[in-house]
């Protein structure tokens, strides 16, 4: 329960609540006609300003960050673990929280953080549960809702960012289910979101390369792994011959010798050939040729000096056929004893080449070994990353069945605890319509399913698509709430509404929602706190209900420029 708001701000109208209803009125001025709002009154700061007393965050867009309101100190006596206790908290330091209880009353110092640890543990019994368990503010913003945060967008929802997950932990944790289970599905839904996302990148642009798909990469790496060992193998036979280089000129020496000595035997057998052939064709002059060319000659000789000279150029004649003859016949010999010299030569060379050739195929030289000892390891890189790809594109693509088989366990285990805790969720049926049947003939209903997304929870309601309709579902869901949370003995104790919460609302259920209010706070034995404008809050009355009885001797104005909570005006 909250029994005062306060601050050191000389202007700032102090609140003292009382338990159960309490109506905080926004006065409609003399004058003022139906367009002039009090929307500047400060009906919504009562609401920022427990909020900024009980762990908010208070960042630089903070209502108590203004100039005019940060350096002054904002405080609430209210019931924390069944003592009342004294917070306060200065915009300008709030990272700190100053708290004072009994019995001593000393004031101590706590951060923020260490605040709100205390509350959580205090009022909901929470302590350290990991990263997917409900936080404090998840479930304390029930209890007030803030309107610039969305909280009457739905029942359900306290933010309207707030996230499905965050949701469902904390509803299934105020309605005393099996929580986890919704923190579970946070956990697949999160996997599942990064699977889509990978499953989409994958699937196209670069990355559509890099990861690829299973069944392709899976011949890539078996293809690849078969390369591998053929290099591994030839690695392993390799013998490194630090002679290599030197045998291998060797090798090629001998080779142009060999081609060498080949170019010349040709040529030689080109000799022996066209000697080979004179022989054949080549026929000397006979004698009778020499005596027709001194006939023909006419030369007239004593017939002894002729017949001398004739038998002399015979004989010289026969001389030079001897000679050609004879040094025809050994050009010819010369010519076969050089192949001959040759063809021994080559041999003899053609088998060193053939040596030198066998140890070159039976090893290495040393850079042609570590030519293989890189090719290894780029081949062994290569099935590395195809065999990462594969597990990926796998795991991948495995991924969605292994989360659909999740979902199934998961809704297993939600639907077995929802019939585990059927007296809880049944209470809280009741405990819903109960309060829609005070507000409207045709009642509303709350409805709890275990789907493949985890706990839904619906409010099916006739005429739920207009706005006042839909916010008394909230006032329902959130009068069910303190039902259940108090007799479960956690909560705050408290419920605040602004005025939002009645936008739209006929004035027949404005007055009725108050007065159900009022009787259920009665009953359970909590606080309900309400800010209103004066015309709606009065528009319609109720036989045996004064609601004037509840409301707070404070009235807020926006006609003067001190009337609103703060007693100031600021932009």
């Amino acid at each position: 329960m909250i029994h005062t708001l306060y601050s050191d701000l000389p202007t700032f109208k102090t609140l003292h609540l009382q338990p159960g209803l309490n109506v905080l009125l926004a006065e409609k001025s003399d004058g003022a006609t139906q367009k002039q709002t009090r929307n500047r009154a400060g009906k919504t700061s009562v609401v920022e300003l427990i909020h900024f007393l009980l762990g908010a965050d208070s960042n630089k867009d903070s209502l108590f960050q203004v100039a005019a309101l940060r350096e002054h100190r904002f405080g609430m006596i209210c019931d924390i673990g069944g003592r009342a206790m004294k917070v306060e908290r200065r915009g300008a330091n709030k990272t700190n929280v100053n708290v004072s209880e009994p019995p001593s009353g000393k004031q101590r110092t706590l951060t923020n953080t260490e605040w709100t640890h205390r509350l959580g543990k205090a009022w909901f019994s929470l302590d350290p549960m990991g990263d997917h368990a409900p936080s404090y503010r998840a479930l304390f913003a029930y209890f007030v809702r803030r309107q610039h945060s969305g909280a009457f967008s739905a029942p359900e929802k306290q933010a309207t960012m707030q996230q499905l997950g965050a949701q469902q932990m904390a509803l299934m944790y105020l309605l005393g289910l099996d929580w986890p289970i919704a923190g579970d599905w946070q956990l697949v839904r999160e996997r599942d979101k990064v699977r889509q996302v990978l499953s989409k990148t994958a699937s196209a642009g670069v990355f559509g390369s890099v990861i690829g798909k299973a069944a392709d990469l899976r011949t890539q790496l078996v293809l690849a792994e078969r390369k591998l060992k053929t290099v591994q193998d030839n690695l392993a036979a390799f013998k490194v011959l630090d002679e290599y280089a030197e045998l291998e000129q060797e090798a090629s020496q001998l080779t142009r010798d060999l081609n060498m000595l080949a170019n010349q035997n040709t040529l030689d057998l080109g000799t022996i050939q066209d000697i080979e052939a004179t022989f054949q064709t080549e026929v000397p002059p006979g004698l009778g040729d020499l005596e027709q060319v001194y006939r023909d000659a006419g030369v007239n000789l004593p017939p002894g000096l002729v017949k001398q000279r004739y038998e002399d150029v015979r004989a010289f004649h026969e001389s030079v056929i001897r000679n050609r003859q004879s040094y025809l016949q050994s050009e010819l010999a010369a010519a076969r004893a050089r192949i001959e010299a040759r063809d021994g030569n080559k041999r003899r060379l053609d088998g060193r080449r053939a040596q030198i050739m066998g140890i070159l195929q039976s090893h290495g030289a040393l850079d042609q070994f570590q030519r293989l000892q890189a090719q290894t390891s780029q081949q062994a890189a290569v099935v590395e990353t195809l065999r990462q790809r594969f597990a990926a594109a796998e795991k991948l693509e495995s991924t969605k069945t292994e989360l659909k088989v999740e979902r199934d366990l998961l809704t297993l285990r939600l639907r077995r605890d929802f019939t585990e805790q059927s007296g809880r969720i049944d209470d809280a049926i009741r405990a819903f319509e109960e309060t829609s049947s005070l507000l409207y003939e045709s009642a509303g209903s709350m409805q709890v399913e275990a789907t493949a997304n985890g706990p839904a929870f619906k409010f099916p309601m006739q005429g739920s698509r207009s706005k006042g309709i839909k916010n008394m579902q909230i006032f329902c869901f959130d009068m069910m709430l303190m039902r259940l949370c108090r007799q479960r003995g956690i909560g705050p104790g408290f419920l605040v509404h602004d005025s939002h919460l009645f936008d739209g609302v006929d004035g027949r259920q404005v007055i009725r929602a108050l007065r159900v209010a009022a009787q259920t706070a009665n009953e359970l034995e909590f606080q309900y706190l309400v800010t209103m404008n004066e015309d709606d809050a009065f528009k319609e009355t109720e036989a045996g209900f004064d609601l004037g009885e509840y409301v707070l001797p404070v009235r807020l104005t926006d006609a003067t420029e001190d009337g609103g909570l703060f007693g100031v005006r600021f932009d």
